[in-house]
């Protein structure tokens, strides 16, 4: 995974539901219940590699976790995946996944000792070998991740296997090459000849650290820049075909995360060009919530497809099915919901998502395959993300928590016009369109001053029956707005071509917020200035988190941090003002204050002490604020220990007096 995943690891993320939602289970229970449609791809070929990342299996069913087919009896894995249209398995790669040393609790009891294993699948070459032979015997194709460390390798964090530490670079590039070798011919000799391989799992910023970083923020740190990197890679590559020995051709992947970041890409792709670099796939990470919209997807590939003339495949992508939590660890999912696009998490969501993601690869020239990350990582008890830790994954499982096949997983044989099921708990998955409109996708009101004309929204976004959303344009019916008097109205709307009649309603008010952006939804920090660690504090667009729209000002930072956001506000009528914020959050910080200053010409300051107590629990937090200056500056003060996390939205700064 990526460096997405360490940074909100810890933080209880879920995901959102809307009211009336299509094929949406109110409980993860009934997930398997829900009937779908998926719309095929047209042009895909039979060959398009239709692939899933199943590396924790062996934990997973090591402690008792089992797979059930649509027809409701216990099944082997790799005999579902291949009934429902899966063609590729891909397996990551560990040097040595064992603990280095002694983990402890933040009260210092040992929870791991130096030489147990890891955990996150345990993914030695001794592990993958036997799932690897299960998925050939399937009839599946392998694709070997080699992530060239012990444990997670990532953006974030590209750690130097425990074995090779201490190692000059030549002596580095000699076991990369000889590791890779001996590995694949392990693969082999049992019967698993991998079909592709993977040298290096999200190398945006290089691997096997410091002798194969790319770059630091840190100019005292010694690093092997883009030519160690480079070296590692060709030596890694060199692996390969040694391996090969005039057998059939193994591809070669080289793997980025960020799929829709073209800087990224030509960066890095441009210097594996210049030093020639063997490699035949150009391997992409795409989750719609982190990356961006299919579209930033699309440019990507038609950038990479002109530029290199390699193929090209989405290696990573996954969507929820559910809002639940399998275990006590939290979720790291987000839900995807853009300016134009989106989709909801559920059964049909995750369809869609992963459907659109293939017609997107499908589409380019070049595009040869995409892969699901973890379908099947159920939240059983010792499968965690290590041997210490849950996981953080199981509400983007094709599995339901019981494991029972999802209606979702058969979208890889729908997008080729096959593999349509119907299962024995009522659920169903067949080859459909897009479908009609149910619902606004967001929460439509405005507010306006008595006797004024609101300036009601042109285009909204909408879910079609496939829980897809998309902006269409919308016709509002007339209302007579001069004598309207304070309260709220409610207007109709007509979509062209839709039965479906959006309803906005407006607020007639004579009450006004003068603050700018007070719900954060431009998505910049605009008006609002920060005095603090950018890593810790950000805009965040995620609809469960907000108390209102989709957007909120989040920190959260692994280590204890000071930060002030703040506005100033000038060219007000002098008067009594209500500064008031909604806030919720873990708790345990040092001190929040919702805060106001310079209203009366003085550097005197009113606080409000904020304390969060949760997740979702919502609370506004009020002051009083007598400004005689015209003016005033209103924020937020942080003073955090490590861990501690929160969301504030709404912000208001109303006149209530003269």
């Amino acid at each position: 995974m990526f460096k997405e995943m360490k940074k909100i690891l810890r933080v209880p993320l879920f995901v959102f539901f809307a009211a009336g939602a299509f094929a949406l289970p109110a409980k993860q229970s009934e997930a398997v219940s829900q009937k779908i449609t998926v719309e095929k791809v047209e042009g895909i070929t039979d060959g398009f590699m239709c692939g899933v990342d199943i590396s924790s299996l062996y934990d997973v069913e090591t402690h008792g976790g089992k797979f059930y087919a649509p027809d409701g009896k216990e099944e082997d894995l790799f005999k579902i995946l291949k009934n429902s249209g899966v063609n590729w398995i891909r397996l990551r790669v560990w040097n040595k996944p064992v603990y280095e040393q002694d983990v402890k609790d933040k009260n210092g009891k040992v929870i791991a000792k130096k030489g147990e294993k890891y955990g996150g699948g345990n993914n030695s070459i001794e592990v993958d070998l036997k799932l690897a032979k299960r998925a050939k015997d399937a009839g599946l194709k392998l694709l070997v991740d080699f992530h060239y460390s012990d444990t997670w390798a990532d953006p974030g964090k590209q750690n130097m296997p425990q074995e090779w530490k201490g190692l000059s670079a030549g002596q580095l590039e000699n076991e990369v090459e000889k590791f890779t070798k001996e590995s694949i011919e392990k693969f082999i000799k049992a019967g698993a000849r991998p079909d592709a391989v993977q040298i290096g799992n999200e190398l945006n910023s290089g691997f096997m650290w410091p002798l194969g970083q790319v770059w630091t923020d840190d100019k005292t740190v010694k690093i092997g820049g883009m030519k160690g990197f480079t070296r590692l890679l060709s030596r890694a590559s060199k692996g390969v075909r040694l391996a090969e020995n005039g057998g059939e051709k193994i591809k070669i992947v080289i793997h980025l995360a960020n799929g829709g970041d073209q800087e990224l890409y030509k960066w890095i792709f441009d210097d594996v060009e210049k030093a020639k670099v063997d490699y035949d796939i150009i391997g992409l990470s795409f989750y719609t919530y982190w990356h961006g919209s299919t579209d930033d997807l699309k440019a990507n590939l038609e950038m990479l497809s002109k530029r290199y003339g390699k193929e090209l495949a989405v290696v990573e992508t996954a969507y929820a099915f559910t809002e639940e939590d399998g275990d006590s660890q939290g979720n790291v999912f987000l839900t995807y919901s853009d300016d134009n696009h989106g989709y909801v998490p559920s059964v049909q969501g995750q369809a869609t998502a992963i459907r659109d993601v293939i017609a997107t690869v499908a589409g380019v020239k070049g595009g040869c395959g995409v892969f699901y990350w973890e379908p099947a990582w159920l939240p059983v008890k010792g499968a965690g993300l290590s041997s210490t830790e849950g996981n953080t994954w199981e509400n983007q499982n094709m599995f339901d928590f019981k494991g029972r096949a999802l209606p979702s997983l058969n979208v890889w044989g729908l997008v080729k016009g096959k593999c349509a099921v119907e299962n024995i708990w009522g659920g169903s998955a067949v080859n459909g369109g897009k479908g009609e409109i149910y619902a606004a996708a967001d929460k439509l009101e405005v507010t306006v001053k008595p006797g004024l004309v609101p300036e009601l929204p042109q285009t909204i976004k909408v879910i079609y029956s496939n829980d897809s959303e998309s902006r269409v344009s919308v016709k509002w019916e007339k209302h007579d707005w001069k004598n309207e008097k304070i309260g709220k109205v409610n207007i109709s709307g007509k979509i062209e071509g839709s039965a479906f009649k959006p309803v906005i309603s407006v607020n007639v008010s004579d009450i006004t917020n003068v603050i700018q952006d007070p719900s954060f939804e431009t998505g910049k920090l605009g008006k609002w200035k920060l005095n603090g660690p950018l890593a810790a504090c950000f805009l965040e667009n995620n609809k469960v988190n907000a108390k209102s729209g989709k957007w909120t000002y989040k920190y959260w930072l692994g280590s204890g941090f000071k930060s002030i956001l703040t506005q100033e506000i000038s060219d007000i009528p002098n008067g009594t003002y209500e500064l008031s914020v909604w806030a919720m959050g873990g708790g345990g910080e040092n001190n929040i204050r919702l805060f106001a200053a310079n209203f009366d010409g003085t550097e005197k300051q009113i606080t409000s002490k904020i304390t969060n107590a949760g997740w979702n629990v919502w609370k506004q937090y009020k002051i009083k604020v007598p400004v005689t200056d015209g003016k005033a500056t209103v924020g937020i003060y942080l003073d955090t220990n490590p861990d501690c996390w929160g969301n504030f939205d709404d912000v208001e700064f109303i006149k209530v007096e003269d």
